[in-house]
């Protein structure tokens, strides 16, 4: 199992005890990933070195889509890549609209350095690998990084030409204008843009360009390439049914454009349930683009293939609930009061009697318990074992689950009522 440090052990046991999948720390947690590890750290490198690699994660609701997407986050970060995360959304980040995606993912991109937004900071990277490189020939070395940019997206290479003059006079509201345009924000004042001599605002078609462009600058500053998850795709089903064929076929273009080789660098990655695969309302309503993703599931799990354009989730069962209940067990010991205290009292037989309780609470679907079981085992056994000398959870502790606590999808796992019961 990974090290940890103090810190980063603090950041996974706090986010568990909310509720929420950890940012870092993921290696920990990852019972039952290790099966896809070979196969992502190659298609990481063959990003890294200037390929493009395209993935599609199917798994229902509570399977660990988001948990898979951090956790390949994780490796890419220590790969030296930059990680974007975009939550797919009708109203706020609709696929269709390009643009949107593109500021998205300025907005939550994040390096092994910087957490979001790292944009600015790349830039400044950007420069400063430019200036250690060039020397007096800075103007010469800039034309030649920016010529394959200028090319295809013009907007993008002025806009940093005029980044690089507006720091070099000190102009610093100019120059945070300027970023901001980069990174595809609208109202971007008329003053800032006719200082690179640019106008109007990023639209769909020129985003394929900045893409390109933030793909560029990331390589130029040390960063081989860009993980970019679009997460929870299926959302595109309860779409209008305009909106969502305008979405699918801009999924069916932005891979496409993958595979042309338009985007090197770029590690793309979405996330689905099996409806959005195969049901009439996802992905089969375009045929261009369940060619590209369709990938037999009908034989025996365990000899699924990692290679696959698309992957499943193998889903959680008791025994590896109660596994990773055992690391996070070993986490918290680790900065805890009396870790053998811990160890003792929250032993293998009450992680797998607090594993069966929680999943049957939730009708006995253990693929939806993890995040309920996690947060219950932090937040209300092993806090208390560690600060109450006379705490025993199996006399001392009941198990109550409130439907207010409970996500969408667990409430309807779950039964209606509240439900008290007693472990064994």
């Amino acid at each position: 199992m990974t090290t940890l440090s103090p810190r980063r052990r603090k950041e996974v046991i706090n986010a568990l005890r909310r509720g929420t999948v950890p940012f870092n720390g993921l290696d920990v947690l990852a019972v039952g990933l290790e099966r896809f590890q070979a196969t992502v750290d190659d298609e990481l490198a063959t990003a890294g070195s200037g390929g493009a690699v395209f993935k599609a994660v199917r798994g229902e609701y509570g399977s660990g889509k988001t948990f898979f997407a951090r956790w390949l986050g994780e490796r890419a970060k220590r790969a030296g890549m930059a990680v974007a995360e975009v939550q797919i959304s009708e109203t706020e980040t609709p696929l269709h609209r390009l643009e949107t995606v593109y500021r998205r993912v300025c907005e939550s991109l994040q390096t092994a350095e910087f957490p979001p937004s790292a944009l600015r900071e790349v830039l400044d990277a950007w420069l400063f690998s430019l200036e250690q490189e060039a020397g007096a020939e800075v103007d010469t070395v800039l034309e030649r990084r920016l010529a394959a940019v200028s090319r295809t997206t013009p907007a993008f290479a002025a806009v940093l030409r005029a980044y690089r003059s507006a720091l070099a006079a000190g102009d610093l509201a100019t120059a945070e204008g300027l970023v901001a345009w980069l990174g595809g924000q609208p109202h971007v004042a008329a003053k800032v843009r006719r200082s690179a001599g640019v106008r109007g605002e990023l639209d769909h078609f020129g985003a394929f360009g900045f893409f390109q462009g933030l793909l560029t600058v990331l390589r130029d500053s040390g960063h081989p390439g860009l993980l970019l998850v679009l997460d929870e795709v299926e959302t595109l089903q309860r779409a209008r049914a305009d909106v969502r064929d305008k979405a699918l076929n801009a999924l069916r273009q932005l891979l496409d454009e993958v595979d042309a080789g338009r985007f090197p660098g770029l590690y793309l990655l979405i996330t689905g349930t099996p409806a959005f695969f195969e049901g009439p309302q996802g992905a089969q309503r375009l045929a261009p683009l369940a060619q590209r993703l369709a990938t037999d599931f009908s034989g025996d799990p365990r000899f699924d293939n990692p290679r696959a354009v698309q992957v499943r989730l193998p889903g959680f069962t008791q025994d590896s609930l109660r596994e990773v209940g055992a690391r996070v067990r070993e986490l918290f010991a680790s900065d805890a009061t009396d870790p053998q205290r811990i160890t003792r009292l929250v032993d293998e037989a009450y992680l797998a009697d607090l594993a069966a309780a929680v999943s049957g609470r939730l009708g006995g679907k253990v693929g939806v318990a993890p995040r309920l079981f996690l947060k219950k085992l932090v937040g209300e056994v092993l806090d208390r074992v560690d600060q109450f000398p006379d705490f025993d959870p199996r006399t001392d502790y009941t198990l109550l689950v409130a439907t207010a606590e409970l996500s969408e999808v667990e409430r309807n796992a779950a039964a209606a009522d509240e439900v008290t019961l007693d472990l064994p």
